[in-house]
């Protein structure tokens, strides 16, 4: 597996000169907990004529002292104000994790029923369909103990925050209300999207196939499904395949 090579120059380079790519903007959408730092090495890695923007929630980062939100439907039409006048210059995709799959996807909904630009393209890692719904668990509810181990759990926040008193402390409100808002999100039937879906998840994952596969009654274009090694946070160590797969979906013609 190709974890740590630019795979995407090789494929490129048999295409076309790379200067004459024109830039696209993929934006990006942090999973639970996440800030505008959560796709560090896909920024670190990706090719000049890719333009990584990470998106920071309210609450936390350089937007720390806005209140948290703690629905998702608030947190898209706050994201939606913020990426209006970049998304009608068009040229863009989405990309987000697990839960910043489901805003990724709820943003092209709301972008395409306000008759904006579209996205080129959404990628989503780690994600159901939205119409499958959350699991079981609420981890929002969970006690503050129950809580830190059902993050060690899922191997997304570093030992060292989950054994340190004080940065547990601060972000703890801020996963909880990215959980909550996720585990909340109830479901309603749209008109299917007009443009292709690429969903990745890890082997290990605990996702059913077939709610993973609901993904297609979501547009009209294709869905390509994939399987990367690893548990829920496999993107950390395959960022190099993703960013791959990016390139070739986006600039395939």
């Amino acid at each position: 597996m190709r974890d740590g090579s630019k795979s995407w120059h090789v494929y490129l380079t048999a295409r076309k000169n790379e200067e004459t790519m024109e830039k696209t903007t993929l934006l990006c959408f942090p999973f639970a907990g996440g800030n505008r730092y959560s796709y560090r090495k896909y920024e670190e890695n990706a090719p000049p004529f890719l333009e990584i923007v990470t998106m920071e929630y309210p609450g936390r980062g350089s937007r720390y002292h806005e209140p948290l939100r703690f629905d998702m439907q608030s947190l898209v039409d706050d994201l939606y104000i913020r990426i209006r006048d970049r998304i009608r210059q068009g040229n863009y995709a989405f990309y987000g994790h697990s839960m910043g799959g489901l805003v990724g996807f709820l943003l092209a909904r709301k972008i395409e029923a306000n008759k904006e630009p579209a996205p080129r393209h959404l990628f989503v890692t780690g994600s159901n369909s939205p119409s499958s719904g959350s699991d079981d668990i609420k981890r929002h509810l969970l006690t503050k103990d129950e809580f830190i181990e059902e993050l060690r759990r899922l191997k997304g926040c570093p030992d060292e925050v989950l054994d340190d008193t004080g940065l547990i402390e601060h972000y703890e409100p801020i996963i909880r209300a990215d959980f909550k808002a996720s585990e909340e999100f109830v479901y309603k039937r749209s008109q299917p999207l007009g443009i292709p879906i690429t969903v990745i998840t890890g082997t290990r994952e605990k996702m059913k196939t077939e709610e993973v596969r609901l993904w297609q009654t979501e547009t009209t274009a294709a869905v390509d499904f994939r399987l990367l090694p690893g548990d829920h946070f496999f993107i950390s160590k395959y960022y190099n395949i993703i960013i791959e797969i990016i390139v070739k979906k986006i600039f395939k013609n």
